[in-house]
């Protein structure tokens, strides 16, 4: 049975696609996709549980210790804390899946705290990919150095 297995939602909806593709552009029969019986709907459209909580924030919205830990990334360091860098193994499932190693984590400073504090920058590997948490890691917004 295939209920363990976790199906690409652009796998699931080819079937539709694939027919229209082939009625529209190469001009071959258009074939009525179907359903499979094995694989439940649940699975076939299954999405990560906390996608949502990814939104986004204007560069000059974030607080002036954010622009300072973006700086330091910017810089390559040095960082204040050791924990600074690391891989942020994203264990909370919040930000798009990637394989490990893909994102890492810096502090942003909290002023008044009397450890690292709730607030990081998390960085993707592609340009410009910050993202910015007040809430240790409960959600994200990334950040949008247009604005």
């Amino acid at each position: 049975m295939l209920y363990g297995m976790r199906i690409p939602p652009r796998i699931t909806r080819i079937g539709a696609l694939g027919a229209l593709a082939s009625a529209l552009f190469l001009a071959g029969p258009a074939v009525a996709a179907t359903p499979t019986a094995a694989v439940p709907a649940a699975v076939a459209h299954a999405a990560p549980v906390h996608a949502a909580a990814v939104g986004d924030i204007c560069y000059s919205e974030l607080p002036d210790e954010a622009h300072e830990t973006l700086d330091l990334i910017d810089k390559g360091g040095p960082y204040p804390y050791p924990q600074d860098g690391t891989v942020f193994s994203n264990r909370e499932g919040v930000l798009p899946q990637q394989s490990s190693g893909y994102y890492h984590e810096y502090t942003v400073e909290t002023p008044g705290s009397p450890d690292r504090g709730a607030r990081r920058i998390v960085t993707g590997e592609k340009q410009d990919e910050d993202y910015y948490t007040a809430d240790h890691y409960e959600s994200f917004d990334l950040v949008d150095r247009g604005c």
